[in-house]
C-alpha cells in the first residue's frame, strides 16, 4: 500500500482512534501499521477501500479532500469499531492539517481551524477569535482550496487575551510535554502512539489559538514518519529544525506577552493583498517532493524591480506528480502557459493578489496573458546577479528569501559528508554546490555529475543557501553549458553528455579547512533526535569532547554538552531500587538549549564564510 493512495486524515481523528485503543492493542499498533501497508488499496470517488482479507474491508470516507471524523473510518471486522485496523489506517495516512509553510514550495494554506477558546475559558459572553496563524511547517498542506479574499482573524484585545491565557498556557505545555516524550524516545522509538499524542497536542493548540505550535508539531510527526519509513526525502537536519521549532515555541509561549506573543502564535493563513498590474519575467521552475506526501512544482518569476513572485501547483502525490507538474498549466488567470514554459517566458497580470511570501493568487478577478521573457543576462533579470554575494547571503540569514543568484566557474567535484558536491569558484570563494533533492526520480544528481565534467565552464546559476561553516548552496538552475542564452531547470530537465563542452583547466583539490569543532555538540544534538535519550546516557560517551571544546574557546558549547549528557543519564531510583521515570522535561530543555546554540553559532559561521558577517543581524 502506498501512502499516496490514502487520503489525508485530520490529526484529531488519529489521536482519538489511538486513545480509544486498549493498552494491549496500543502495543500492537506499530505492527498493525506495518501489516496494513502490505494490503491492497482501491479508491473509488470519495471512498478508499483497504482489503484486510478476502472477506473484510476497511473504508475511509473522504469529505473535502480529507477524513475529518473517526466515524469516516469504518472496518468490517468482528471487533469493529474497537479494532486495531481503524487506528492503524489513520496512523499510516498523511496528516490533513492546515498549515502555511515558510518554504516557497507551498501554495496558500486553506482555512484552518479557527482558534477559539472554549466558553468556559472566560467569564464573559464574548466568543473571541484567535489571531490567524501561519504555521511554519511542511506537514499536512492543502494547496488549492484557500479563497484569495480570506483575511486574517482579528487579534484579540487585552481583556480577551488575559481570559484566554490559561487555555493557551495549558495547550503550550501539552505540546512541550508531548514533543519532549517523542524526543526522549527518538525517531527510532517514536511509534504511532507517541505520534498520536503529539497530534492530539497539536489539535489542542490550534483550538487554543496557537497554530504556529500546532503546525510545528505536525511537521515533527511528518518528519518522524519519514525517518521511520526510510523515505528518500528524509533529512535528519530538517527533523532537528522542526523539533527545535516546536519545543522552542512551546517553551516560550507561557511567559510571552505583546509582540513576542503575537509572533509565537503565528497566523492561520496567508492573507492576499491586491497588487494591481504586474509584468513578470520567468526565472526557473523547481519540483516539489516532500516527506509529508505532497508533490508538484513551483515557478519563480521577477518583476522589473527584482521582486520575486511564485506560482505553485502542489498537492498530494509522489515523484510522478513532481516531474509531471511542470507540464501542467499554471493557475493564474486563464493563461495556458505551463510551468516549464513560464520559467522561460513572461506573464502580464491584472488584478493581481499576492501573499506576504510573494505567491500569486488565482482568484476569479485575476487576469493573466502570456508575455515575452528575457535571458538571465538581459534586463531586468540581470540585476538579480548584480547584488553582491555577501548581501544576498545576509538577506537570506536575516529571514528573506534564500535564493542566491551567482556567477561561478566550475572546478570539478568533491566527496563530502553530505554527498558528492560540485566545486565552483564564486567571486574568490570556494563554493560547494550540492543536489537540491536526493530522490532518484528527479534529475538533480545526474545533472550535477555531468556539470562536474564541464570543468572550466563559467555559468550563471540560481542556488538555495545551505547554512554551514563552509560556503555551500543547493543547485537549482543554471545556464546551459553550451548556450548561455538557454537555461536548465536542474530538477526537471536532463542534460546529456553531448551538451557539455570540453573541460578546461586542472581539477581543483579543496584545501583542508580548520573548522571550529562545533560538530562535537551538533552530532549529539542529532543523535538525540535519531536515537533518543538513551544514546546519550552511556557513561563516557562524551569523554574528551568538552575538554576539546574548551580548548578552542567554546566553553558555552562545552557546558551545554555536559548538561545534555547529565540530563540524559539522570535516572533516580525509589526506596526499593527501582528506576523512576526519566525527567523528559529536563532532557528536552537541555537539548533545546544545545540545539539553539548550535543553530545560532552555525548561522554566524555561515555569515563569516560568505563574508556577510558584518551585514547579518545578530539574534537576541
Amino acid at each position: 500500500m502506498s501512502q499516496d493512495l490514502l487520503p489525508p486524515v485530520a490529526p484529531s481523528v488519529t489521536a482519538e482512534l489511538v486513545e480509544a485503543l486498549s493498552p494491549r492493542l496500543r502495543k500492537r499498533l506499530d505492527a498493525g501499521v506495518a501489516k496494513l501497508a502490505a494490503r491492497p488499496v482501491v479508491r473509488e470517488g470519495d471512498t478508499v477501500r483497504i482489503a484486510l482479507d478476502d472477506d473484510t474491508e476497511l473504508e475511509l470516507l473522504v469529505v473535502d479532500g480529507a477524513v475529518n471524523s473517526a466515524d469516516a473510518i469504518r472496518c468490517g471486522c468482528l471487533l469493529a469499531p474497537d479494532c486495531l485496523h481503524r487506528a492503524a489506517a489513520a496512523s499510516a495516512a498523511p496528516i490533513a492539517e492546515p498549515a502555511s509553510p515558510s518554504h516557497p514550495e507551498a501554495d496558500a494554506a486553506p482555512a484552518g481551524v479557527s482558534g477559539r477558546p472554549s466558553a468556559s475559558a472566560c467569564d464573559s459572553d464574548s466568543d473571541p477569535a484567535s489571531p490567524s496563524a501561519n504555521a511554519r511547517a511542511e506537514g499536512g498542506r492543502s494547496h488549492d482550496g484557500a479563497p484569495e479574499q480570506a483575511k486574517a482573524d482579528a487579534v484579540p484585545g487585552p481583556a480577551v487575551d488575559d481570559c484566554a491565557r490559561p487555555v493557551r498556557i495549558a495547550a503550550a505545555r501539552a505540546v512541550f510535554d508531548a514533543a519532549a516524550a517523542l524526543l526522549d524516545a527518538g525517531a527510532d522509538g517514536a511509534g504511532a502512539v507517541l505520534q498520536a499524542e503529539l497530534l492530539r497536542a497539536a489539535h489542542t493548540a490550534r483550538l487554543a489559538g496557537l497554530p504556529r505550535a500546532a503546525g510545528a508539531a505536525v511537521s515533527v510527526v511528518n518528519g518522524v514518519r519519514a525517518a521511520r519509513s526510510a523515505d528518500p526525502a528524509h533529512r535528519l537536519p530538517d527533523l532537528v529544525e522542526a523539533l527545535r521549532e516546536v519545543l522552542g515555541v512551546a517553551h516560550r509561549l507561557p511567559s510571552a506577552r505583546g509582540p513576542e506573543l503575537a509572533e509565537l502564535r503565528g497566523t492561520v493563513r496567508q492573507p492576499y493583498a491586491p497588487d494591481g498590474s504586474l509584468r513578470l519575467y520567468g526565472l526557473f521552475s523547481e519540483p516539489v517532493l516532500t516527506a509529508t506526501g505532497y508533490a508538484g512544482a513551483v515557478t519563480w518569476t521577477a518583476d522589473a524591480q527584482g521582486r520575486l513572485y511564485t506560482v505553485s501547483d502542489v498537492a498530494p502525490g509522489g515523484p510522478g506528480r513532481a516531474t509531471g507538474a511542470a507540464d501542467r498549466a499554471v493557475r493564474v488567470g486563464d493563461t495556458a502557459l505551463t510551468h516549464r514554459e513560464l520559467s522561460r517566458a513572461g506573464l502580464a497580470v491584472s488584478g493581481a493578489t499576492v501573499s506576504p511570501t510573494g505567491r500569486l493568487g488565482a482568484g476569479a478577478g485575476v487576469r493573466a496573458v502570456r508575455a515575452a521573457g528575457v535571458a538571465w543576462n538581459a534586463e531586468p533579470l540581470a540585476r538579480l546577479w548584480e547584488t553582491p554575494v555577501a548581501e544576498q547571503v545576509a538577506r537570506a540569514l536575516d529571514g528573506g528569501h534564500d535564493l542566491l543568484f551567482l556567477d561561478v566557474t566550475l572546478a570539478g567535484s568533491v566527496r563530502a559528508a553530505t554527498g558528492e558536491c560540485l566545486l565552483a569558484d564564486c567571486a574568490g570563494l570556494a563554493l560547494r554546490l550540492a543536489t537540491a533533492h536526493e530522490d532518484p526520480a528527479l534529475p538533480y544528481r545526474d545533472n550535477l555529475r555531468l556539470l562536474a565534467a564541464a570543468r572550466g565552464s563559467r555559468l550563471r546559476i540560481v542556488a538555495r543557501l545551505a547554512p554551514g561553516p563552509l560556503p555551500r548552496a543547493l543547485l537549482l538552475a543554471a545556464e546551459h553549458p553550451a548556450d548561455s542564452a538557454a537555461r536548465v531547470d536542474l530538477g526537471l530537465d536532463r542534460l546529456q553528455q553531448a551538451d557539455l563542452p570540453t573541460p578546461t583547466g586542472t581539477p581543483v583539490v579543496p584545501r583542508p579547512v580548520d573548522e571550529a569543532p562545533l560538530h562535537l555538540l551538533r552530532r549529539r544534538v542529532h543523535q538525540a533526535v535519531s536515537g533518543g535519550r538513551r544514546v546519550l546516557a552511556f557513561p563516557g560517551g562524551a569523554a574528551g569532547d568538552g575538554t576539546r571544546l574548551r580548548r578552542v574557546g567554546l566553553s558555552t558549547a562545552a557546558d551545554l554538552l555536559d548538561e545534555l549528557h547529565a540530563a540524559a543519564a539522570d535516572r533516580s531510583r525509589d526506596a526499593f531500587g527501582r528506576l523512576l521515570p526519566a525527567d523528559t522535561g529536563r532532557f528536552a530543555r537541555a537539548w533545546l538549549a544545545s540545539s539553539v546554540y548550535t543553530a545560532e553559532t552555525e548561522r554566524a559561521l555561515c555569515a563569516a564564510a560568505w563574508g556577510a558577517d558584518a551585514a547579518v543581524t545578530v539574534s537576541p
